[in-house]
């Protein structure tokens, strides 16, 4: 589903250059739950960036479902994030004047989808996460669990083929983080998709198929996932 090869990126110039990939290289299998580790700096989130075509590398490629995002146009990018590839980030990024259905409907608005089929995923998205009583109520009336929810179904909502997510619990507390993890893993595996998930959380890693450890830039290794708790695989 994902190919990674000589992915190099710097930024800066002379004594400030920051060195954020250097030939990063992997593959990830369809429907596997691939876990980035790494200390901050290491390189996770240019390379989550690198996946969808949020930015472009200086030297490598990226094949995403047998297509080359890093030769992609702007409306081959935009292509590729309406409908292959959806992104969770740890600041939710809800509309706050919608409401959680009208949240996750959005990309499928984009895509014009009939209000009917719409409507239809929106209410199994929404039961999926747990939210089927909040449809109706906006961010700013749900807690910071809920609202990872809500970005969750959104991300599903166009049925994309990879899903990545950086740090999708950075904002939560421990208990809350727990719960939206195995959630992830859950929907993950009903839907079919394969994700790429940057954490520092060992839970993620516990629940994650294999996970990929990042160091200056580098893949420093990578081992199967440890599951630590089997009641939420």
């Amino acid at each position: 589903m994902v190919q990674v090869r000589g992915l190099t990126r710097t930024y800066g110039s002379g004594p400030t250059t920051v060195h954020a990939l250097r030939e990063v290289s992997f593959d990830v299998s369809p429907g596997e739950l691939l876990a980035v580790v790494g200390r901050s700096g290491s390189g996770k989130t240019t390379l989550l960036n690198m996946l969808g075509g949020l930015d472009q590398p200086d030297e490598g490629t990226v094949r995403v479902d047998g297509v080359e995002v890093t030769g992609l146009d702007d409306a081959g990018l935009s292509r590729l994030r309406r409908d292959s590839v959806a992104y969770i980030f740890q600041t939710f990024g809800l509309i706050p004047a919608l409401s959680a259905a009208e949240n996750v409907g959005v990309p499928l608005r984009l895509r014009r989808t009939p209000v009917a089929d719409r409507e239809r995923r929106v209410a199994l998205l929404l039961e999926l996460v747990g939210l089927a009583d909040h449809a109706q109520q906006r961010p700013g009336e749900l807690s910071g669990g809920q609202q990872q929810r809500v970005a969750i179904a959104r991300a599903l909502a166009g049925s994309p083929r990879l899903l990545v997510a950086d740090e999708p619990t950075g904002q939560l507390d421990a208990e809350t983080g727990l719960a939206v993890m195995a959630l992830l893993r859950g929907v993950v595996e009903s839907e079919g998709v394969t994700a790429v998930v940057a954490t520092h959380d060992p839970v993620m890693m516990s629940l994650a198929d294999r996970v990929l450890t990042m160091a200056d830039g580098r893949v420093a290794g990578t081992a199967p996932g440890a599951v630590a708790d089997p009641t939420l695989r």
